[in-house]
């Protein structure tokens, strides 16, 4: 089982005493806090304010030494999914060393009886390669894996932690960083503030706290940039990090963890970013992180390590013990040599060997047996969760709702905003950030404008002869079209929110439905003004009939068409991942929409087993719609005497002798038909097109239905499509 050079004894090694006492020493020693750290940011902030009680509600009472409040365990954590299986082909085995991951059941495993504590005031870090399981088992403690898929139990103080006490308790940093590019650093933290601190905390408070998280992270002089993006400068990757840090640990959570928060970062960033780690485990948060390999200034910083390997657990002890394990283990570390690196190289080495890690594992179990007793006396110096966080609120940790006669299963609300300040937040984040990308908006009420210009131009004044209402026609075909087509513009906007919105509607940032409604409201007025500079363009232009009246329906029949049409692209974006597979969806949509609409095909004309698709097609009322506002009018005639003739074979005989036709008709009908007769008026245009069923203001009213219950589906591929868990 080990190797020939390890003795019996080295299962359980000669420094066990030292260990358990450096255990020890945690529990019971003074421990340094957040206040020490921001400490002057709180004396300015009772200078300037004159209230203490302001800043005790901020910072972390440092005047008496504390026990450790918290302490997060995992036990035999497993976790398999289902994989495609691979034909053996006969006389080929399987690569050695794979039969730890992959069985013949057609299962992979990704943690294997992984089990652990992690303690508030300590940093503690997954390693391992690429595959090992780092992310997973950070995923996993965050509760983004389904509960019926992942085995084992976690819990904090010893109870079981509920989906909804782990989302306002904890935090999850993503890997990487998802911003809005135009919000300063201290807009973002203020409305993360505004978003996971209590409705009832006063404003004030919100902006001290933001202030002193601001000098916690090392933003101070970054506090007025922007976050920027491709196309705009901003704050630096490191900083960009620690944003992403601060607006996860503004309502000061009990557990924060973080999928590899260095990567991409340059060492002095990196270590950078694991001293404000470090602040915030010491301001009483359980920290938790993978990462890859951290460099010697990092791992001085590590309390804990946990190195994983095809996801089981190799190493679990802390970073001063490393040299010691591998040196029980058999394979001591070089001196001057880098102990991670070196810890990495020989797990990977091992991985590779005929017997793979299965030593190591072995070795780390009979190495965690010896810690039995020091983990006794640190559960018999533990907390209840309810006397933990009773004790945390005493020294003025913010917990979202948090009182006095907190109880295990009902002591934080699920959302920590009423419904409506949700959507003011909301609303005015998206505003701030619009209004500093005009060209966002700028593009699409150009491309209105242009369209607009064409089509007075091309249908300009045009008359009331049967060409002229052919020409109508067409007119109206592509104006409606356009309205939906324009607004696939759109599309890009939420899929560039995707993972900010799941990322924060997770942990019960806000409600999804304040997220769509507030989405909804806020493009009315846009579209209010794409729609009357479209209307103003062409109705006059093109000599539509009637006057303000018809206009102002008009105007109401377009702004229902960009409204159904940017509803449609809206929930078109909660269902599709990426921007050029929309825009191939929409734009096929809208032409099949186009092709059954009426204009190009009659309804009588359509075969039956594509009749539905005629009624579900987003164009066809509100073509209807305008060609009623048009038509309508009793007094209007469009033929009158030999115009009747136009567009047919006959168009191109004399005029005396159309008249000598019309004559002889009248004469065959027993009626009198001269050249002023009317002999088409706009209800027969109507029959001719088959529109007969609905009313103007019907198809108005369904057009604008169509667009609430897109909202209301794209609400619901946000329930069902942003769970962000594994399965």
């Amino acid at each position: 089982m080990f190797p020939d050079n390890i003795n019996k004894t080295s299962q359980f090694p000669q420094h066990s005493s030292e260990l358990i006492t450096g255990e020890l020493s945690i529990v019971t020693g003074d421990s340094c806090v957040v206040g020490n750290v921001i400490q002057p940011v709180g004396d300015a902030l009772k200078e300037a304010t004159g209230d203490e009680s302001a800043v005790h509600e901020v910072l972390v009472d440092v005047t008496e030494p504390r026990p450790v409040p918290f302490v997060l365990s995992f036990n035999n954590l497993t976790y398999n999914v289902k994989v495609p299986r691979k034909m053996a082909l006969p006389g080929f085995s399987r690569r050695k060393g794979g039969s730890a991951d992959t069985d013949f059941t057609g299962t992979k495993t990704l943690l294997n009886d992984i089990s652990g504590v992690a303690r508030d005031g300590q940093i503690m870090a997954v390693l391992g390669a690429s595959g090992s399981g780092k992310s997973t088992l950070i995923d996993a403690l965050a509760g983004r894996i389904a509960k019926e898929s992942l085995k084992g139990e976690v819990t904090l103080n010893g109870e079981a932690l509920e989906s909804r006490m782990l989302k306002r308790i904890s935090a999850y940093v993503m890997q990487d960083d998802m911003l809005y590019p135009m919000l300063t650093v201290e807009e973002t933290l203020m409305f993360a503030a505004e978003f996971r601190l209590p409705y009832s905390l006063p404003k004030s408070n919100k902006k001290m706290r933001v202030q002193t998280l601001i000098d916690q992270l090392g933003l101070r002089n970054a506090a007025k940039t922007v976050i920027g993006d491709e196309g705009h400068r901003g704050v630096s990757g490191g900083e960009r990090r620690r944003v992403s840090i601060g607006i996860d640990i503004i309502h000061d959570p009990i557990i924060l963890l973080l999928d590899e928060p260095t990567s991409g970062l340059d060492s002095s960033s990196a270590f950078m970013v694991i001293k404000v780690l470090q602040s915030i485990a010491q301001s009483g948060s359980i920290v938790i992180m993978s990462i890859h390999q951290p460099g010697i200034r990092i791992l001085g910083l590590l309390d804990r390590m946990m190195f994983l390997s095809r996801g089981r657990p190799v190493y679990n002890d802390s970073p001063t013990n490393l040299s010691l394990y591998f040196s029980e283990f058999g394979r001591p570390i070089p001196e001057n040599e880098d102990k991670t690196e070196f810890a990495l190289d020989l797990i990977r080495e091992l991985e590779g060997s005929p017997e793979g890690i299965k030593t190591l594992v072995e070795f780390n179990k009979s190495w965690q047996i010896m810690k039995t007793t020091a983990q006794f006396e640190l559960d018999r110096l533990g907390f209840t969760l309810k006397e933990a966080i009773s004790a945390s609120i005493a020294r003025g940790k913010l917990v979202p709702g948090g009182t006095n006669d907190v109880t295990s299963t009902s002591m934080v609300p699920t959302f920590a905003n009423p419904f409506w300040k949700e959507m003011v937040v909301l609303s005015s984040r998206s505003i701030l950030n619009s209004r500093r990308m005009p060209e966002l908006f700028g593009v699409r009420l150009g491309a209105v404008l242009v369209t607009g210009f064409i089509l007075a131009t091309v249908y300009w004044q045009l008359d009331n002869s049967p060409r002229g209402v052919q020409e109508r026609l067409g007119f109206f075909a592509f104006a409606m079209s356009t309205t939906f087509y324009t607004c696939t513009n759109a599309l890009p906007e939420f899929l560039q929110e995707r993972y900010i919105f799941m990322r924060e509607t997770a942990y019960n940032t806000y409600r999804r439905s304040s997220y769509v409604i507030s989405n909804a409201l806020l493009t009315i007025p846009s579209l209010t003004l794409l729609s009357l500079v479209f209307a103003a363009t062409t109705f006059w232009a093109v000599g539509l009939d009637g006057g303000y009246p018809e206009f102002l329906f008009y105007f109401l029949i377009m702004l229902a068409s960009f409204w159904c049409g940017s509803s449609f692209v809206t929930f078109l974006s909660g269902i599709v991942p990426h921007v050029m597979l929309g825009y191939t969806i929409s734009v096929s949509v809208f032409a099949y929409f186009l092709l059954f609409s009426g204009f190009f095909i009659h309804r009588n004309r359509i075969p039956e087993y594509w009749i539905w698709y005629h009624y579900l097609s987003l164009v066809k009322y509100p073509y209807e719609a305008v060609l009623r506002n048009e038509f309508e009018n009793p007094t209007k005639c469009f033929a009158r005497g030999i115009q009747i003739f136009d567009n047919s074979p006959l168009g191109s005989v004399p005029s005396d002798v159309k008249l000598k036709l019309l004559q002889s008709i009248g004469n065959s009908l027993g009626m009198s038909i001269t050249g002023s007769t009317c002999l088409r008026k706009g209800s027969d245009i109507l029959k001719q097109e088959g529109i007969t069923d609905l009313s103007k203001w019907n198809c108005l009213w369904i057009t604008i239905a169509w667009g609430f219950l897109f909202r209301i589906l794209f609400y619901f591929s946000l329930l069902l499509g942003s769970k962000n868990k594994r399965s």
